[in-house]
């Protein structure tokens, strides 16, 4: 029960006040020590953001609390059977922990893990993973017995430091090298009438991202997936900015896209960059996204930075990004371990 130092389930769809009150004290505890620098997303619109439910991915949430106080809080997201790519991902499940910094070495974190264990054999899944960036996180992951499987490189491009001429000449040397090919932008959500090819030629793209030694499934992108992600922007508030280029029989060979919101109004999010395998060498990449940035100065003349993050193995896209002037910020790590060796971990004490 909640101030027994022991997990607790929460539903955010019913939790009550005094939930919520201990949430939002909790997660700008975590914002203050893990992203000071970046602005928090206000209370209703985070209960709006934790309400909302996915059919293509369910989560579950428990916490550790004493009195008013939240110490601790596990994330666990599981793939639903209604998504497309369910059948190469069932097995594959994450989770996020995180406990306060004065509240560690207390066993709190390590609570979770039974709870993990029975949330993954409720669901059948044999692999989980959990995304860190902190040397707490670390050794908690050492500890357990989890493995590194991919490490990103996170990267930020100040917009006072961009060399706009630069970005010119890459767009006319874009235009010139494809003069056949067509380059779109497209504010908010692509047209529905155009899902169904957009989101089948963007899978083949994001199958092409490197993901090192990370056991995954295959990424599938549908009318439905995609009526779903613009669902997730609407609740968040957030605008989607995209650009793509399309060659002479309409496929779409290029795409690269972010995200605008009003609670980070002076940072602005680099989603995904990518060109199809067999258009790449003609220098797409670089047209794309130095038209994206020149459309950005137009819309958002007050952006301090953009943020993106890339696998440390994206030598290509990595090259692009330092000509562009994105310089290391910082560094994560995706770590995986299975469901028995953590069941075989909790077993030895």
């Amino acid at each position: 029960m909640v101030g027994e130092l022991v997990p607790s389930p929460v539903d955010p769809v019913t939790a009550g006040v005094d939930f919520w009150r201990r949430y939002h004290e909790f997660r700008r505890v975590r914002q203050e020590e893990t992203r000071p620098d970046e602005p928090v997303r206000n209370d209703a619109d985070e209960e709006a953001h934790l309400k909302r439910i996915s059919p293509f991915q369910a989560e579950k949430y428990f916490e550790v609390s004493r009195g008013r106080e939240m110490l601790g809080l596990l994330q666990m997201s599981f793939v639903e059977p209604a998504a497309p790519a369910y059948e190469s991902n069932q097995h594959l499940c994450e989770a996020d922990v995180f406990v306060r910094g004065a509240d560690r070495r207390r066993g709190i974190a390590s609570s979770f893990l039974p709870v993990i264990v029975e949330l993954m054999e409720g669901r059948g899944c044999t692999t989980v993973g959990g995304w860190v960036e902190e040397d707490a996180g670390h050794g908690f992951m050492k500890w357990v017995g989890a493995e590194s499987k991919l490490a990103e490189i996170e990267s930020r491009l100040m917009f006072s430091e961009i060399d706009w001429p630069e970005l010119e000449r890459w767009v006319e040397e874009g235009a010139r090298r494809s003069p056949d090919t067509k380059l779109e932008t497209i504010i908010g959500p692509v047209p529905e009438d155009e899902w169904e090819a957009f989101g089948s030629q963007l899978s083949v793209m994001l199958n092409t991202i490197p993901f090192e030694s990370l056991d995954h499934g295959k990424i599938v992108v549908t009318p439905e997936t995609m009526r779903d992600f613009y669902n997730r922007l609407e609740v968040n508030r957030e605008v989607q900015h995209t650009v793509l280029t399309r060659e002479p029989d309409g496929t779409i060979s290029g795409i690269t896209d972010v995200t605008w919101a009003p609670h980070r109004s002076e940072f602005i999010e680099q989603r995904f960059t990518g060109v199809r395998p067999d258009a790449r060498g003609r220098g797409l990449g670089k047209w794309i996204k130095a038209a994206m940035l020149l459309h950005l100065r137009e819309l958002y003349p007050d952006t301090r930075w953009i943020g993106t993050g890339n696998a440390g193995s994206n030598a290509p896209m990595l090259k692009i990004n330092r000509a562009l002037g994105f310089k290391p910020y910082r560094t994560g790590t995706a770590y995986q371990i299975t469901r028995d060796r953590l069941a075989a971990r909790l077993a030895a004490g």
